[in-house]
């Protein structure tokens, strides 16, 4: 044994690209909240987050009709 830690392979999206885990530190509250968000829209707490996450890109991109 080399005492060495194994990495993890990333794991495969639905469209078939890599995903990489990393570790996201969150206050209590925003992590509940998203919690909550996430049972609301019938999604996983990871699903949510990357929903989240690809909405505040495309809307820095310009993707998003101002309201």
């Amino acid at each position: 044994m080399t005492g060495g830690k194994k990495k993890k392979a990333p794991t495969r999206a639905a469209g078939g690209k890599a995903r990489k885990p990393f570790l996201l530190r969150l206050p209590p509250d925003v992590l509940e909240e998203m919690k909550r968000w996430a049972a609301n829209d019938l999604r996983s707490l990871n699903g949510q987050i990357e929903f989240v996450l690809r909405e505040a890109l495309r809307r820095r991109k310009g993707g998003a009709e101002d309201e």
